[in-house]
C-alpha cells in the first residue's frame, strides 16, 4: 500500500504516493456569499455535489473574472506547462483554465503544496502585475482536490475537465477553448 500524505485546513486533504490527483482552484472573491446554502442543498453524492456546486458557481456572476484576459489565462497555461516539461513536479494529465477558476489533472512527483504553491504563487505574480495590482489576494487560498481511484474515474475526470467549457457554453468544441489541454492551437508563450 503507498503512503499518503493527510492534512486538513477547511478542507481535508489525502494524497496517496503515486496516485493522480484532480485539483481546482478559484479566483479570490470568486465565490458568492450563497455557496454555503449551495453546499448544504445538495444531497448527492461527493462527486454528484461536486459537479453541480461547480456549475452553479460557473453561471454565477459574482466575483472576478480576470481568466479572461488573454494574457493572464496564458501566463497560467504557460505554469501548469512548465511544472511538467520545465520543472518534472507532475505528469500532466488534463487542465483548463476557465474565466474564474482552473481543474487540473496531474500525477505529483513531489509535494502537491510545493506544485499549488509554485503555480498560485508565480501566476499571482505575473497576473496582479498585468493588472496593476500588485500585492493584491489574486487566488483562493486554498484548492479543492480529491484523488482518483480508478481508470474509470480517471477517464470521466479527464473528460469532465476538457468539456468544462463546453458545458459553460463558452465553445461548441472543446477544441476550441485555447486554455485547455484539449485546444487544437494552445497559446504561445508571451
Amino acid at each position: 500500500m503507498p503512503t499518503s500524505a493527510y492534512y486538513q485546513r477547511n478542507l481535508p486533504h489525502w494524497h496517496p504516493e503515486g496516485r493522480v490527483l484532480f485539483l481546482t482552484w478559484r479566483l479570490y472573491g470568486s465565490l458568492p456569499a450563497t455557496f454555503a446554502a449551495l453546499r448544504s442543498a445538495r444531497p448527492f453524492s461527493p462527486g454528484q455535489q461536486f459537479r453541480s456546486l461547480d456549475r452553479a458557481l460557473e453561471k454565477s456572476m459574482t466575483g472576478p473574472f480576470w481568466l479572461k484576459n488573454e494574457r493572464i489565462a496564458a501566463c497560467v497555461v504557460e505554469s501548469l506547462v512548465a511544472g511538467e516539461s520545465l520543472h518534472a513536479h507532475y505528469s500532466l494529465h488534463a487542465y483548463v483554465v476557465m474565466p474564474n477558476h482552473v481543474h487540473l489533472l496531474i500525477e505529483p512527483r513531489v509535494e502537491l503544496r510545493r506544485i499549488t504553491q509554485g503555480i498560485k504563487g508565480t501566476t499571482a505574480r505575473r497576473a496582479n502585475q498585468i493588472l496593476a495590482r500588485v500585492g493584491q489576494t489574486f487566488w483562493q487560498d486554498e484548492s479543492f482536490d480529491r484523488w482518483v481511484r480508478n481508470e474509470n474515474e480517471f477517464e470521466r475526470t479527464r473528460n469532465y475537465i476538457v468539456q468544462n467549457p463546453v458545458s459553460a457554453g463558452l465553445v461548441k468544441s472543446a477544441e476550441d477553448w485555447p486554455w485547455s489541454s484539449a485546444a487544437k492551437h494552445p497559446p504561445r508563450p508571451f
